[in-house]
């Protein structure tokens, strides 16, 4: 996954989403999101299904490291797989998987306590 030109090279919370995007930080972004301590980028994940080990490569390598990272599913509920899960642990990243409006909620919440959080977003 390409990380050289982030959008926004910090943090920011996500005043809106839908419409196959997300606004944050007075710009509009068309498509998935990846959000990182260290800034926000485009991501090419469209679906649940596609996202694997080098999708969250980003996330097991920022710096500074993500403590908790929240994953926007889309829509459907979406079983992440133990795989996954385990290599996230094994990197000492706690993970949650919920619908994008949740993720994006719990995300704002978490990254207004100050909390080093990280979101995969996929837009609906």
């Amino acid at each position: 996954m390409q990380r050289d030109a982030p959008h926004l090279p910090r943090p920011a919370t996500i005043d809106a989403y839908g419409d196959g995007g997300f606004r944050f930080a007075g710009m509009s972004h068309r498509g998935s999101l990846l959000c990182l301590p260290a800034g926000m980028w485009a991501s090419p994940v469209s679906s649940a299904a596609e996202i694997d080990v080098e999708a969250l490569s980003p996330v097991l390598t920022a710096d500074p490291p993500v403590e908790m990272l929240m994953i926007g599913a889309g829509r459907d509920p979406w079983p992440f797989p133990s795989a996954l899960r385990e290599s996230l642990q094994a990197a000492a990243v706690a993970v949650e998987v919920m619908s994008t409006g949740a993720a994006v909620s719990t995300y704002n919440i978490l990254l207004g306590e100050g909390r080093r959080v990280g979101a995969l977003l996929i837009a609906v």
